[in-house]
């Protein structure tokens, strides 16, 4: 769940000054909140063939970047959202964020990121042609990144969806996507600069397309597009800094096909560790004065009112520090050490609550909708 550094400054503080002397003890299951508006009831979907497709240009040579704009640009949609926010007086307002998306099947579907999304008590789709839609979540992945999303629309232009997994580096790579959150359906063009690159995006690691073609914010959740006019990748990100440029990186397609489809026929994927709460990394003094804490760390934001979490008494404000006697001071550390468990393993996670520390042992069960 996306929240203010204010909003969470006021939730820690809150939580550590109600935190008793006494001692405490745990026994619980985790879980990652995956937040966003509602779903769309999961009776009578039908998984959208996501198989690679033969594309609308020619399958020998492909297009100019003009003939694949023309061809894809239908298919990739804005979004935008809205998320109520509350301020260190408590007051609340809603905070608007925008990014991208491309159309699945024609009777609505769509995919985006899930940061994109993530939080959002609204959400709101407009396409190329400028028609606009509230949306609906489907169903959303943390993990890879990517949310289905769904729209009352019909006669809709799908995506053709081409394979990452033979994309040659030096190929032909065209953007289209909403930069800025303002400049809807612009194209951007380059080549596909490498495969397989380890990038680390909000504590995990992913496996990404690299290109040179120009990527900014709100950009993510659009579409990369190979010179066939085939969707080959999500676009997720790109590196910032003084000096940087031409560095931008998208989900392969072929790797969340799967993934895709089982959100929209179930809302959610089968196997992923249930935590229970939403966790906040405050990664430097500064931060940790802002949000009202001492230390540096992983922390709790909230648990669960029903998870196995709140049953064992973990609260907000209580600090993770280590996992299976591991040391852990981020998202990324924690991360690395779930990925390396699934669904019933039991981990031990030891916490530190005020001036006392208590370890817990639990069982990681599976999230579902």
């Amino acid at each position: 769940m996306t929240i203010s550094k204010k909003t969470l400054a006021g939730l820690l503080a809150a939580a550590l000054l109600s935190t008793s002397g006494s001692g405490f003890a745990l026994g619980w299951t985790l879980h990652q909140d995956a937040g966003g508006t509602g779903a769309a009831t999961s009776a009578g979907l039908q998984t959208v063939p996501l198989a690679a497709g033969a594309g609308s240009l020619s399958a020998t040579g492909g297009g100019t970047v003009a003939q694949v704009a023309a061809a894809a640009s239908d298919s990739v949609v804005e979004i935008t959202t809205e998320s109520v926010q509350t301020g260190s007086d408590l007051r609340q307002y809603i905070s608007s964020g925008a990014g991208s998306g491309v159309i699945l099947s024609s009777d609505g579907y769509l995919v985006t990121n899930n940061h994109v999304i993530d939080g959002a008590a609204k959400i709101y789709v407009t396409l190329h042609s400028g028609e606009s839609y509230p949306a609906v979540l489907v169903g959303t992945d943390s993990k890879t990144d990517v949310a289905v999303l769904k729209i009352e629309a019909t006669g809709l232009k799908p995506a053709t969806v081409g394979s990452s997994d033979s994309l040659v580096v030096g190929e032909t790579a065209v953007v289209i996507g909403n930069p800025l959150g303002q400049l809807g359906g612009t194209v951007t063009d380059g080549i596909i600069s490498a495969k397989e690159r380890e990038i680390t995006l909000d504590g995990r690691t992913m496996s990404l397309l690299q290109t040179n073609a120009a990527i900014n914010p709100g950009n993510s959740g659009g579409g990369l597009f190979n010179a066939q006019g085939e969707l080959v990748g999500i676009v997720v990100a790109k590196s910032s800094g003084e000096d940087i440029e031409g560095l931008g990186f998208a989900i392969p397609i072929s790797n969340v096909t799967d993934i895709i489809n089982q959100l929209i026929s179930a809302g959610y994927v089968s196997g992923r560790i249930d935590l229970g709460m939403s966790l906040v990394e405050v990664s430097n003094a500064q931060t940790a004065m802002l949000y009202g804490v001492r230390w540096t760390g992983l922390y709790i934001q909230s648990v669960g009112a029903s998870s196995n979490a709140a049953k064992a008494g973990l609260q907000a404000g209580d600090r993770i520090v280590a996992v299976d006697n591991v040391k852990v001071s981020s998202l990324s550390d924690l991360n690395s050490i779930l990925d390396g468990h699934s669904v019933g393993d039991t981990v031990q996670f030891t916490v530190v609550r005020g001036s006392q520390t208590g370890t817990a042992s639990f069982t990681l069960q599976e999230y579902q909708k």
